[in-house]
């Protein structure tokens, strides 16, 4: 039973994460739906908490400062709306829950930060998502080149109908 539990739970898991770890400031980009319009919003922070690490249910704490305030968003990492999750600088820390950056402000705010290999890091390629995101660029293409295609023939409706109009009024002079 627990073998067909895992098997389920892995399907609904991307093939390749960023590993993230507490103490990193990562820029996450999201997906995000309005109307019948879809855009990417970007939100940049330092990841405060980092839990079910191995699961399908895997999520990030990630806060930011924001005009004074702490803004804290939280990620599910295998979630189809985080299209990417970049990590921009580690951070040395000894903790998972860094409550302690909440009541922080200014300089002290600010962790030590460690060397490592950025481009490597996040070089992390998904072919499964490229793949269905290079087809749903395709069809977007299609709906739009079918919507030219429809405008240009209601415009060369019209342009006859106005040939058909002027033709008319030339007889009648």
């Amino acid at each position: 039973m627990q073998s067909v539990i895992k098997d389920v739970s892995d399907s609904f898991k991307k093939k390749a994460v960023v590993d993230v770890k507490s103490g990193d400031t990562v820029r996450v980009h999201q997906k995000i739906k309005e109307g019948n319009k879809e855009r990417v919003q970007v939100f940049e922070g330092l990841v405060i908490k980092v839990s079910k690490k191995n699961s399908h249910t895997a999520s990030i704490l990630v806060r930011r400062q924001t005009g004074g305030l702490g803004v804290e968003k939280s990620y599910l990492i295998h979630s189809p709306l985080v299209t990417k999750i970049e990590i921009t600088k580690r951070g040395k820390v000894r903790r998972n829950y860094l409550t302690y950056m909440r009541d922080r402000r200014g300089k002290s705010a600010r962790l030590t930060n460690r060397d490592f290999d950025r481009a490597a890091v996040n070089d992390i390629v998904d072919e499964e998502a490229e793949k269905v995101e290079a087809e749903a660029k395709a069809a977007k293409e299609a709906e739009h080149a079918a919507k030219a295609a429809k405008e240009a023939e209601e415009k060369a409706e019209l342009e006859a109908k106005q040939a058909e109009v002027e033709a008319a009024h030339k007889a009648s002079e």
